[in-house]
């Protein structure tokens, strides 16, 4: 007797040891896991291990999970396993359990959670948003436990330059919520957050290496959950910056790809053309086309193959879940013209299944309004692909507001270019959903582009404010921060205050000059008048043709009317009000909005050089 049961405990012992190994072998699952009471309860696991592609089935024997399919890659070392999730299922753990022939070889527990019925998320971001963009390495440090994680491909940190790591992370975010909050934010935009294990300048983050998991000199999935939850508390709304065209060299699923068609790959490196137009030129070379859409980004950014099925759901599914998972409420997307069309007319029509007021805006930087126009989809432009994109980052706009306050007027330049790109809108689906900035991390600053001219610069914040679309302001932007892109690592200087040790703190009135802290105000005082008014999310908007170097537009609802006046010559000018008799209307006084100052609208009005004026008339 006590043979036998010495052998069962031997047999027990072999057969745990062996669940083990298999266990041990499966390095991952993805997703992560999933929930209950989704509408998107159909999704492709994709399961990684040591040739674990030699089962020959797999069994999910609890109910509430039902294996549709299961897909071998031509890499061994992956399976692709086909769920539904059913109406039935309960939150838990449910085994996943692998078979070579008849042989019971190993399992795995995959969990379905509850979703959380009292968070907030999928808002979407429109025009009553005012977008404040955040570079995280940059901002703020408020955990210097994670500045260097020591099994990582770059561990060197160094706040003195601008290629490596300076220590921000999403504790640093999280700790200037009440100094964004107070400037009149009401949107936080992070580039991105996802794991970036390359071996240079991973600190920008456009090169992610995981899916699932936020790179850890950041923080941890719950921080970046802990951000969502905070803004949310607060009234304010989530960003997230995805990157469906590519991902970095040392992404796992690279390191080791699953089928020989997971990238677009050629005899030798080819890098896209960043030629936009070959996308829709009716003369286009293919071979050009080719080459813009499949070419790779860069030598380290490999291009996704996104009509792979397997690659699409592999994209989709991360994206969905990262909404679930950390309240996200709108997606900006990377380098947008180099995706397949068709895949992300598909990958957005899947997200708003699922989250019908989630909001999309994509990175066009093009040269031309129909070049935007084309990547929304719309017909005018001879696009047959409804890509549906809400709205596009408006670099036309962008262009005219610098030349506008640049350079001299004259038939198409000067002022008359930015009335002219506004005047272009009747070929977008929905110009209010445009993205409007005057700079971001790729851009020369602003403030330098105008050559630290403070009156040329608070004339674009108030454009920027007051306009139609949603405005973005780049870290900084309140404070003076400038430099040109050369390189690009001189946009993105730290914040100071947000890093121990800083002889100055501009998140604080006391560290900033007198210019500082007077832009600053003037920032706030605009961003919070926007907030609570309206009209200048929803209004009409109506503008004039620039006379004599003076361009005026107004907003305007049933109940309020906001009248912009900007002179862009270098002198001081008066300007006659009766002109815009069309739409000062019945109107008698005007309030300008940064001085209080009223006075009454019919009379000559003057204005400095360079100055731009906001009024509220009553």
């Amino acid at each position: 007797m006590k043979r036998r049961t010495f052998g069962t405990l031997v047999l027990s012992s072999i057969l745990l040891l062996a669940n083990q190994v298999i266990a041990q072998s499966i390095q991952r699952i993805e997703p992560l896991h999933w929930w209950v009471g989704m509408k998107t309860n159909k999704i492709q696991l994709v399961v990684y291990g040591d040739a674990i592609g030699e089962c020959t089935q797999v069994k999910i024997s609890k109910p509430g999970i039902d294996l549709l399919s299961v897909h071998h890659a031509d890499n061994k070392n992956y399976l692709f396993l086909d769920i539904h999730i059913g109406a039935d299922a309960q939150a838990g753990q449910y085994p996943i359990e692998f078979y070579k022939g008849n042989k019971r070889a190993g399992s795995f527990s995959y969990q379905l959670k509850e979703r959380d019925s009292n968070a907030v998320k999928a808002q979407g971001i429109n025009s009553s948003d005012l977008i404040y963009l955040i570079m995280p390495d940059r901002f703020a440090n408020g955990n210097p436990g994670n500045d260097i994680v020591k099994d990582m491909r770059e561990t060197a940190l160094n706040r003195d330059s601008m290629y490596y790591r300076h220590g921000g992370d999403l504790e640093g975010v999280v700790g200037k919520l009440d100094y964004l909050q107070d400037l009149g934010i009401t949107s936080v935009w992070l580039t991105p957050v996802l794991t970036n294990d390359m071996p240079q300048a991973s600190y920008h983050g456009y090169a992610n290496t995981e899916n699932y998991h936020i790179d850890p000199r950041f923080g941890t999935n719950a921080d970046y959950k802990r951000l969502g939850d905070e803004l949310h508390r607060r009234g304010m709304k989530l960003v997230h910056d995805v990157v469906p065209n590519h991902v970095g060299l040392y992404h796992w699923t690279v390191v080791d790809k699953p089928m020989t068609d997971w990238l677009h790959e050629w005899p030798e490196f080819t890098q896209t053309t960043y030629k936009d137009q070959t996308v829709f030129d009716p003369y286009a070379s293919q071979d050009d086309r080719r080459k813009m859409e499949k070419g790779w980004f860069d030598t380290t950014m490999p291009d996704m193959n996104q009509t792979n099925p397997y690659v699409r759901n592999y994209i989709t599914q991360s994206h969905i879940w990262w909404i679930e998972e950390a309240g996200i409420d709108g997606f900006r997307i990377d380098t947008y013209p180099y995706n397949d069309l068709q895949f992300m007319a598909d990958w957005t029509q899947s997200i708003v299944d699922e989250y019908p007021d989630f909001t999309f805006f994509g990175e066009t930087w093009v040269h031309s309004v129909p070049n935007q126009v084309y990547f929304l989809g719309g017909q005018q432009v001879g696009q047959s692909i409804d890509t549906k994109l809400m709205g596009v980052t408006d670099f036309q706009l962008n262009y005219a507001i610098g030349e506008a306050l640049n350079k001299e007027m004259d038939w198409t330049g000067g002022v008359n270019k930015l009335y002219s790109v506004l005047a272009a809108d009747y070929q977008y689906p929905h110009p209010e959903c445009n993205v409007l900035f005057l700079d971001n991390h790729d851009k020369d600053r602003f403030f330098s582009v105008v050559e630290e001219d403070i009156t040329k610069y608070k004339s674009a914040v108030a454009w920027l404010m007051t306009t139609r679309g949603i405005p973005q302001l780049y870290y900084g932007t309140e404070i003076l921060m400038k430099n040109f892109s050369n390189p690009d690592g001189l946009l993105r200087e730290d914040f100071k205050g947000g890093f121990s040790g800083d002889a100055v703190n501009k998140f604080e009135a006391s560290g900033r000059t007198g210019d500082e802290q007077d832009m600053w105000r003037y920032v706030k005082t605009l961003a919070n008048y926007r907030k609570n008014n309206p009209v200048l999310h929803t209004g009409k908007t109506m503008q004039f043709v620039p006379e004599d170097g003076i361009y005026v537009y107004f907003r305007y609802d049933d109940d309020k009317t906001i009248m912009v006046i900007m002179n862009t010559n270098k002198e001081s000018k008066m300007i006659k009000t009766g002109r815009f008799a069309e739409r000062i209307q019945n109107y008698k006084q005007a309030k300008n909005i940064m001085t209080d100052k009223v006075f009454n609208i019919h009379e000559d009005l003057s204005l400095q050089a360079k100055e731009t004026m906001v009024l509220e008339l009553f």
